[in-house]
């Protein structure tokens, strides 16, 4: 998996220590078959070997391994994501019971619909189920907070219910404070009819799957056609839920996606010259990187930017029998990367017709390699970035 290897001489330290890139890099370092490997990722692979492997100083606890190790292999990496992504498939690979430990992921937040319920249902979640289950998961969000208050304020505008207990409707059931306040069709004491449900529903997963734009839409035009018949109480009313809707889309982040759907590319600084790093993402899962570069090859000068970049990406294998926990593991690294504060590189991300925004990624790819800030991302009407 690593792509260069060195035969580590106590002897001739120096030499090899100059041999190594002064960049960032993941690394292993071996010792005989019996001992553990050492992994890790460094900003600068030679000052890590260095103070690793160099002669150790006296009376010193710094961990030194000038004794044990024989062979260095290493790769070099452009940025911290690439690093932590490789790190990851490394350590799943050489310690395959104790590298999510090692690793020390967060799984990400999602809001869960519970499509297998016979009456659904929606709560909070880390944890995916059955890939190929009914159920269906948006997100990363950043916090399990964040996406417990943006099911919450969405879930309002909306009568699917909210308590946990699997139901089993009875007419002499009372209720609780939301079938009184008429926030839910009640289906526990049979409120309303299965098709109503149903329906209702529907109308919370066209709201999730289309960040909100379905219930804009909904609304808007609804607010139109009261106005048009001059009920203007009615329209005043509904331009109060419009109003109230856009501050919830206006915090939905960029990334949250139905899980299954979650498609785009992530572009990074690279460590070879005139270069860049592509990753594919493929329904949360990440896969690459690819190395592209800048400047075209002579055998490909006739071909467009955008050809090239999408010849690139369409080399990257995808992996198509994730199992919930990679996937799970995926959207952590995901999450890690695009919610930090200083966030390298950038994503695009594809549309609900599963297009990726090749001219932004065209013009994104120029950013990243002179180092410049992202774009602004653009706005829908109710508030919500766009992909």
């Amino acid at each position: 998996m690593l792509l260069n290897r060195l035969e580590f001489d106590a002897g001739r330290d120096h030499e090899i220590f100059s041999s190594v890139p002064a960049q960032a890099a993941v690394f292993l370092l071996r010792g005989d078959d019996r001992a553990e490997p050492y992994i890790s990722k460094t900003a600068s692979l030679r000052r890590r070997l260095q103070r690793l492997l160099s002669v150790p100083e006296e009376r010193t606890k710094r961990l030194n391994l000038r004794d044990r190790v024989r062979s260095i292999e290493y790769t070099a990496t452009g940025s911290d994501f690439e690093s932590g992504f490789l790190l990851y498939q490394l350590l799943r690979i050489t310690f395959p019971k104790t590298y999510a430990a090692r690793l020390r992921l967060r799984f990400a937040p999602m809001v869960k619909l519970h499509l297998e319920n016979e009456y659904p249902r929606a709560s909070i979640t880390t944890r995916l189920g059955r890939i190929h289950g009914k159920s269906l998961y948006y997100g990363p969000f950043p916090s399990r907070v964040s996406a417990e208050k943006f099911a919450n304020d969405s879930f309002d505008f909306f009568k699917m219910r909210r308590c946990v207990e699997d139901l089993h409707p009875d007419p002499a059931f009372p209720g609780c404070i939301y079938s009184e306040m008429k926030m839910c069709l009640a289906p526990c004491f049979k409120g309303c009819t299965d098709e109503e449900y149903r329906i209702e529903v529907e109308r919370v997963q066209a709201y999730l799957d289309t960040a909100g734009q379905s219930l804009d839409g909904e609304l808007s035009q609804q607010r139109e056609e009261a106005s048009n018949n001059l009920d203007f109480e009615n329209a005043a009313a509904l331009h109060a839920r419009v109003e109230k809707l856009k501050p919830v889309l206006a915090h939905l982040p960029e990334i949250v996606r139905r899980t299954d759907q979650l498609s785009g590319v992530i572009v990074q600084p690279c460590a070879t010259e005139n270069c860049v790093t592509l990753f594919r993402i493929d329904g949360a899962c990440i896969t690459g990187p690819a190395v592209f570069s800048i400047q075209s090859p002579e055998h490909t000068k006739s071909q467009s930017m955008e050809s090239r970049v999408q010849q690139a990406l369409d080399a990257i294998p995808r992996s198509d029998n994730r199992t919930a926990l990679e996937t799970m593991e995926h959207l952590a690294i995901l999450k890690r990367w695009y919610y930090r504060g200083t966030r390298l590189g950038e994503v695009f991300l594809a549309d609900d017709k599963g297009m990726l925004p090749m001219r932004r990624i065209v013009r994104g790819i120029s950013r990243v390699y002179r180092g410049e800030k992202p774009e602004a991302q653009p706005t829908a009407p109710g508030g919500a970035i766009l992909g």
